[in-house]
Order: structure tokens, then sequence, then C-alpha cells
């Protein structure tokens, strides 16, 4: 497909998909603002030409459309991953004839990968020492310890093994030539930097802007450890990545790379990083990381800066996620046998639910495939995973729900394990990286009419209940500092014995809105700390609940503070809103 960035910002041209913005803009909060407008609107990709304080110019929103993935990558790749499939399946034991049937494989297998070239417009320009605080870096949110990279494509190689990981880290921009690098738990380039620390020995980093999308999309892309984002990267371009050698030495550049950042990362050196306003929906906190040291940048003569703003959801990388899943969803039951579908919500984060529809032959076959969900790469970070063995539109959250909660056997079929890994940008558990995990199963026949509409007179200190789903109500509760245990008292509590599930909220019109459903609830609790039930016996070492159980998405004070633009920027953007689209959108 697209070669670089340049012939994908001129196919959006045409498509009339990408609105320039020529009035100077701050990178102070302002652009980011503009941005959060137009994609909250569906809008086209941003060029702003004139940023303050920089000669390069920032394009953003580059993906946030699913028509823009479309016109980025189109049908092959999601063909070529689905034959790739089908032909294992068809050669299992090998047979000429269906060897024949795709040879076209073959051709496509060619393409995959890197090939050298002599030149590469990425060395254009060589600025040796490189000065990070000539980009046009943005600070996207008022309580954002400063301006950060966000689209990043950080680049390692293992130092035993040689084996690449490329990666979008976040990077907070502390001075002229150092930067933070967000390696959180289960990511690639951390997994480099430790080998790198157990040797003593600082670890070479090159950090890419821009270049083909294929790139872009690929070093977001959860792939198991040692799977080479490269070779996706020229899956979805459907040829192989051109790279050049690096006139500093390093390693080699991707040729058509808009910058190309070379560095290195000192053994146990770390630097305070954050806050900043996360995919979450909330700001992730202040926490020790490695710090990435700027030897120099290349960059083409005319060089545009990528990048994205990330906030509550839908946001740009809402529609990332929701591709490579679409993407990579052939792959997993080759991956995991037991598992026939697969799906996270983006409207979590992606981390906090993900459900499955997996094999049920033979009895609690339906965990197996469970525990190796939560065994896989980035899906070991899933913190409530929903099962069901009867195919279903997983996308679909609230029939989904329906579904397992007609079916699921409480006291057998729901599992919480505490003191676990968690994903780092989750704070539910008030802690970093720890927290805890749920199962719940819903397999087989109905064992329960769901209700449907409540009828029932609210306890004392409950102000209002509206349906979600059948068989889910929520219920709108006092603040949790008043009343941090009123989840057992609603557990408890007669009136809701016949609802399976109750979801206790500071509002409950969240039930009007799946989006809002999925974000307020499982961004605001934790498996072991805010889930409730009438009654918990032990059996056999297990835990067997009887429903109705609660969970509590009330608020916690451990939860950091939500994202909200401040009323100076909002009023700003409002009143230069002509300025910047004088034809509209």
């Amino acid at each position: 497909m697209h070669p670089n960035l340049r012939s994908f910002l001129g196919l959006l041209r045409r498509e009339k998909d990408l609105v320039s913005v020529d009035t100077e803009v701050d990178p102070y909060l302002e652009l980011a603002e503009v941005h959060r407008r137009v994609i909250a609107q569906g809008g086209p990709a941003i060029l702003f030409k004139r940023v303050k304080g920089s000669r390069y110019p920032v394009v953003t929103n580059l993906f946030g459309t699913a028509k823009r993935i479309e016109l980025a990558f189109g049908p092959k790749p999601e063909q070529f991953v689905k034959e790739l499939v089908s032909v294992a399946e068809a050669l299992l034991p090998p047979q000429r004839s269906e060897l024949w049937k795709h040879r076209s494989l073959v051709r496509d297998f060619l393409k995959l990968g890197t090939k050298t070239v002599s030149r590469g417009a990425v060395t254009e320009v060589i600025d040796s020492p490189g000065r990070l605080d000539e980009l046009p870096v943005l600070t996207t949110w008022q309580e954002d310890g400063g301006p950060f990279l966000t689209l990043p494509l950080v680049y390692t190689e293992n130092p035993l093994t040689k084996k690449h990981n490329l990666g979008i880290y976040r990077m907070q921009v502390y001075d002229r030539e150092s930067a933070g690098l967000h390696w959180q738990i289960q990511k690639g380039g951390g997994f480099h930097y430790h080998a790198a620390e157990e040797l003593n020995q600082p670890l070479p980093v090159t950090v890419f802007l821009g270049g083909p999308p294929a790139l872009m999309i690929s070093a977001i892309a959860p792939l198991p450890e040692d799977v080479p984002e490269l070779v996706l990267a020229s899956l979805l371009q459907g040829q192989k990545i051109k790279m050049v050698s690096s006139p500093t030495g390093g390693h080699r550049l991707v040729a058509e790379a808009e910058f190309a950042l070379a560095g290195h990362a000192q053994p146990h050196e770390r630097r305070e990083e954050g806050p900043f306003g996360d995919h979450y929906g909330y700001y992730s906190l202040q926490h020790h990381y490695p710090v990435f040291h700027c030897d120099a940048i290349a960059h083409r003569h005319d060089a545009i800066y990528p990048a994205t703003v990330v906030g509550k959801p839908r946001q740009e990388d809402f529609f990332i996620g929701d591709y490579l899943q679409s993407l990579l969803a052939p792959l997993f039951p080759l991956v995991m046998p037991g598992v026939r579908d697969l799906w996270s919500y983006g409207e979590t984060g992606f981390h906090s639910l993900a459900a499955a529809v997996v094999r049920e032959r033979y009895t609690r076959e339906a965990l197996v495939a469970g525990f190796r969900i939560l065994g896989e790469g980035q899906l070991a970070l899933t913190k409530f995973l929903v099962l069901t063995d009867t195919p279903l539109d997983l996308h679909d959250f609230p029939r989904v729900l329906e579904h397992v909660l007609a079916r699921v056997l409480w006291e057998r079929d729901f599992f919480i394990f505490s003191n676990t890994s968690m994903d780092t940008l989750d704070y539910t558990s008030g802690k970093v990286n720890e927290g805890s995990k749920a199962i719940l199963m819903g397999l087989g026949e109905p064992v329960r009419e769901l209700p449907r509409e409540f009828r029932g007179e609210l306890p004392n200190g409950f102000r209002r209940a509206e349906v979600f789903c059948g068989g889910c109500l929520v219920v709108e509760g006092p603040p949790y500092l008043d009343e941090p245990d009123l989840g057992a008292r609603l557990a408890g509590s007669d009136v809701f014995a016949e609802w399976p599930l109750l979801i206790l909220h500071d509002d409950a019109a969240v039930a009007r809105s799946s989006s809002d459903f999925l974000w307020s609830t499982w961004t605001r609790f934790e498996p072991a700390g805010d889930i409730y039930a009438a009654e918990t016996r032990v059996v056999r070492h297990h835990l067997a609940y009887q429903g109705p159980i609660v969970i509590d998405a009330r608020k916690k004070p451990s939860l950091p503070d939500e994202l909200i633009v401040r009323d100076d920027i909002a009023a700003l953007v409002d009143r230069r809103w002509r300025e910047y689209f004088p034809k509209g959108l």
C-alpha cells in the first residue's frame, strides 16, 4: 500500500479526508483539544501547518475512523491472514494439491521482512547533537508532567539474541537531549532493557517518527514476544520495509520515516515520568522509568511530525485497536486451539474486559481455554474475562452479558484470582502492576429467566435503579467515602434477589449507553477488592458464590483524576474554531 506518510496523506487529500489548519496553534493543550473535537465528530485527519515554537508541521488523527484505516491498508492484509489460517488447517498433513491451490501465498511470503537500500529520505538532514526541544511535542492534558511524544516507534534489539522489538511507548521530553521511556510490564522493549542491565551495558535505542502507515500500526500490535513487528509491517504494506544504514552508526533506519532519533538508555538509570492523561480516561501517575538519551536526529528536510491524543474512549487508538483485533482474530484458534473467537473492548481500555467463545467438548474445557487466554502475551493483562461456548457477536456486549447471565451458576462458574499482575495504567487496586483477575462463564443451556424491569422499592440510601440489559441492574448509591461497604449491603438485600448482577454506580444513567456503561464500570473496579456476593462459602478450597453478585464501580480514592478539558482551553478553541476551519470540516 503506502510506502510512506506522504503517500497516505496524498490519498487522504484526494478523498477529502484531510484538512489543513493554516493559523498558528499552540502545542500546549490547544492543539490536542482541536484534535479531540474533530475526532468526536468523526472528522478528517488534521495537518497543522504552523505550530508555535517549531518549524515542523504536525499531523494527527491519521487513523481516527474505520474508513481511513481501510484507505491505509485495504482488504489485502485480512485476506492474507485468513488464507494463511486456512492453509495451516488444510496442510495437516501436507498435500500437493492443497499446496498448489495456495501458491499465491509463496509470492506474498517473499514480500515479508526488510531490505536494505542505498539511500533513504530520512537521512536528508542529520542534526548532531539532536535537539528534542526543537520538535513540536504536544502537551495534551493540563496535569501532564510535560510534553510527550505520543507516536514514537521505539526500536530496540535484544543484546543477546539480536531479535528486535518495535513498540509505541510514550516518551516524556525532559530537556533537549533526554526523554522518558515508558516501558510497562509485558513490553518487548522493556525486556531488552532488562537484558542489557544484566550485562551492565547501555541499550541502543532508535525512535522513528512517521514512515509507512503499516509501521505505525504494527508497533501497536499485541504480538507475542519475539514475533517481529517489521514482518507484520511488511504484510500490511504489501512489500518489504526499506531500511538504510545510519550515517551515525548503530541500528539501520527506516528509509521512509520522517524522523529517526538515535540514542541509548543507560543501565540502572531511572527518572520520574508522568503524570500523563492516558487512554483509560484518567491520569496515570508519576513513576520511575528508564531514560532515553538522544545522540542525533536524522530527518527529511521537510519532515512532518505525527502525533496522537489519548483520553476517554473513543479516541484514535480505539479504531486502531479494533482493526488489529479484526486482523489478528483468525489466528487465535491456531495459537489457542480451544478459543474460537475473542474480543477485547476498547471502551474499557482493552485490557479491562474481554469476551471469548470457547470450546466445551468435555467438562470444564472452557476454563482451560480461559487460562490459555490469560497466559498469552498482552492478553495476560486482561482484568475480567467472559466466556461462553455459544457462537455470538462479541461486539454486542449487552447481548453477550445477557447470554452469560442466563447460564452462569455463580457457585461453580465465577472465579476471582487475587495477587496477580495487572496493567500498569489500571489503578483500581491502589497499587501499580498488581491486582486481580476474574473469569465469568456462562455455558450450555439457560438456567434462569432474566428480569428486564425493576419494580421494587429501593432500600434506604439508594437513589435509583436502571436496567442495562436483561439480568443486569445499575443501582445508584452515595459516594464511596460515605459508605465504603455499601456493596455488601446491596448484595444482601432481598429486593434484588432475582437479579444475577448488580452494578453499584455514582450515576445510574450510565445504563442508557453501552459505551458509557463499559467505560465507567470496568475502569473503576478491581475484582478482588470491589466484588460482593449475597453469600460466599468455601467448597473444596473453591470460593462458591451465591448471587446476586455486586460490582462496586463507584469512584474510589485510589483512582486518579478523570481527564477533563480545562475551561480556558475549551473557551479558546470555541473562540478560534472558525480560524482553524474557515470552510468547516
